[in-house]
C-alpha cells in the first residue's frame, strides 16, 4: 500500500522536498516531479511516497521507477567565453582553459555542453546534469544559435544566396535559418541563425565558399543570451530556463 506518511515534519536544513530531490537529479522539473510523485512512481526507504511536500534528507535512499537516484545538486552555468580558451577536456587545469574561469562557481564537477572551438568567443553552458547534456549534445536535436561573424573579406552577395539555399557539406545538405549583413557594418560582418547541431559547422559553411573567419562569437544559443554576462564572467540559469532547456 502507497504510503502518505510525512516526511521530516520540523523542515531542518538539511531536508528539502522531495520533488526538488527529483530536479537535483536531473530527472525531471519540480512540476513533472509532482505528478510522477503523485502516480506513486517514486519510493523512499523502499516506502512509496504519494504526499505532496514529503521531505528528504540527503541520508534518505531515493528510488524512481526502481532505480536509485543521487542527490547532487545539479547546476547549470552560462559562460561568456573569451577567445583563446579552450573547452577541451584534456586542457582541464591549464592557464587557457574555461575550468579555470568557473573553478570558483560552485563545488560540483560540471562539464560544458556547448564546446566551442578554441578561436571562438561566446556563450559556453555547463552542467552536471548528465540527461540534459546528452539531449542538447544530440546531433540530431536542432537548437537555435546566433553567430556574429566576422570574416577575412566582404561577403558576395551570390555567396550570401548560396549560403540561403543550402550548400552540400560533406555529403549533407546545409540549410540555415537566417543569415544577413549585419546593419550598420561592413560587408566582412554577419549574422548567422542555425540549428544543426554538427560541430564547427559554422566554419565548414565558409571555408566551403574561400571565406576565412577571422572572429566567431555565439550571441543566442537555446534561448539562452549573453546579456548582462561581461566577457570571462558567469551566471546561474533560473529555474524557468532550465525547465524550457529540459522541455526541448
Amino acid at each position: 500500500m502507497k504510503n502518505k506518511k510525512r516526511g521530516h515534519k520540523n523542515k531542518p536544513s538539511n531536508t528539502f522536498r522531495l520533488n526538488q530531490f527529483l530536479s537535483r537529479a536531473g530527472i525531471c522539473s519540480r512540476r513533472e516531479a509532482d505528478l510522477y510523485i503523485e502516480a506513486g512512481l517514486v519510493q523512499v526507504n523502499e516506502k512509496y511516497i504519494t504526499q505532496m511536500g514529503f521531505r528528504v534528507s540527503e541520508n534518505d535512499i531515493v528510488k524512481f521507477n526502481g532505480r536509485k537516484l543521487k542527490s547532487e545538486k545539479k547546476q547549470y552555468i552560462l559562460l561568456n567565453k573569451p577567445k583563446n580558451f579552450s573547452c577541451r577536456l584534456d586542457d582541464f587545469g591549464k592557464k587557457n582553459s574555461v575550468f579555470e574561469l568557473i573553478k570558483n562557481t560552485c563545488k560540483e564537477k560540471v562539464l560544458p555542453v556547448t564546446k566551442l572551438n578554441k578561436k571562438s568567443s561566446g556563450l559556453v553552458l555547463f552542467t552536471n546534469d548528465e540527461k540534459l547534456s546528452s539531449k542538447l549534445s544530440h546531433p540530431k536535436i536542432k537548437l537555435k544559435k546566433i553567430f556574429h561573424i566576422s570574416l577575412n573579406k566582404s561577403l558576395k552577395s551570390i555567396d550570401l544566396k548560396k549560403i540561403k539555399d543550402g550548400l552540400i557539406i560533406d555529403g549533407e545538405k546545409i540549410m540555415v535559418d537566417s543569415i544577413s549583413y549585419v546593419l550598420g557594418k561592413e560587408k566582412t560582418e554577419i549574422g548567422l541563425e542555425i540549428k544543426s547541431n554538427i560541430r564547427n559547422i559554422t566554419y565548414k559553411i565558409f571555408k566551403e565558399l574561400n571565406y576565412k573567419i577571422i572572429k566567431l562569437d555565439l550571441v543566442f544559443y537555446a534561448g539562452l543570451t549573453k546579456k548582462d554576462i561581461p566577457r570571462k564572467k558567469t551566471r546561474f540559469l533560473s529555474e524557468n530556463e532550465i525547465n524550457i532547456l529540459k522541455r526541448l
